[in-house]
């Protein structure tokens, strides 16, 4: 054991363990066998950031998303993103009241606390930006005039990795405003067995009013545990550890484009989460290891001929991974 965990022993964010512990708990009751997936999706919650989930259709995405709303008393909206779907659908637009003569604000699906962009890559790059001030600013723009959201604010926005047909690529200037990529996978077979047995038994996904599943956790909360983790202490060797990963990829003669300093900022922001998610007032270069995969993986470009030979940005991350020098 390092030096700097004995002298940092006493430090503890128990508020934040207690809490994030509660909320996987409670989504893990119906979303069976991704506790990964989970754990990084309330690790997103609490930093105040967004993310991009990636996985074929039917690994409860959506699921996932309206569970964890429930759980933290959060207002949670949906809307599949289609390539018919217009800017107004989502953020609202001004109507003409007759009666009183004027105008007044239709609020549109993205005045909410949990915002669900489905299949967000299906629908024109002028929608996808209608989402950028929002993501970035907490804000909507209509008509000149400004309105804030309410915190707490989340996009998550979905995609299928495997169909690509009729659909519209992300711009890097927006897939950077997502705090993580995560990578949904399918379960293994006994957690499969368990999904199973609890639809014999008479679970319905749609009905999730008729499920036991408890808010555990409150806004106030949150802004507490929020607190909490602005307390989180950060060492200059795992700081330098973070720049230097973000600094190799920049290097990396398999990348065309490496992390930007937002992804420094990123990966920092969310070992603090993490850190404190495990107890903890400080963080441990292992907190950092944890969370480059899903802090980095969308905010790097592969070089084609990387790509040719079975490559992938997950893979040039750990080789990074595994050759910069760990603090001890």
């Amino acid at each position: 054991m390092s030096d700097y965990i004995k002298e940092n022993m006493n430090d503890e964010c128990e508020f934040t363990r207690t809490k994030s512990k509660a909320i996987i708990e409670e989504v893990s009751k119906v979303v069976v066998g991704q506790y990964d997936f989970i754990e990084k999706l309330v690790v997103c919650l609490l930093t105040g950031g967004h993310v991009l989930i990636e996985g074929v259709p039917g690994l409860a995405k959506t699921l996932a998303s309206k569970v964890i709303a429930k759980t933290v008393k959060a207002e949670f909206k949906r809307v599949q993103f289609t390539p018919d779907l217009m800017p107004a659908d989502i953020i609202g637009t001004k109507v003409f009241d007759q009666k009183k003569t004027d105008f007044y604000l239709k609020k549109g699906p993205l005045f909410t606390n949990m915002f669900l962009a489905d299949e967000i890559n299906r629908t024109p790059p002028k929608t996808q930006a209608a989402l950028l001030e929002a993501m970035e600013e907490r804000s909507i723009s209509i008509d000149g005039e400004t309105h804030k959201l309410e915190e707490p604010f989340m996009v998550l926005a979905t995609q299928n990795p495997v169909e690509y047909e009729g659909t519209y690529p992300l711009p890097e200037a927006q897939v950077d405003r997502f705090l993580m990529k995560l990578l949904i996978e399918y379960i293994p077979q006994k957690f499969e067995n368990l999904l199973l047995q609890k639809f014999s038994s008479g679970f319905d996904s749609k009905e999730l009013e008729n499920e036991d599943i408890n808010p555990v956790c409150s806004f106030d909360d949150i802004k507490k545990c929020r607190s909490e983790i602005k307390s989180v202490s950060v060492g200059e060797g795992v700081i330098n550890y973070i720049t230097s990963i973000v600094k190799a990829t920049r290097n990396s003669p398999s990348l065309l484009l490496g992390g930007s300093p937002r992804a420094s900022i990123s990966l920092l922001l969310t070992s603090k989460t993490f850190a404190a998610m495990q107890g903890r007032a400080f963080v441990i270069p292992e907190d950092v290891k944890e969370l480059a995969l899903p802090v980095l993986r969308h905010r790097v470009l592969l070089k084609p001929e990387a790509g040719i030979d079975g490559l992938g940005n997950d893979d040039i991350i750990k080789s990074i991974l595994s050759k910069v020098e760990v603090p001890r």
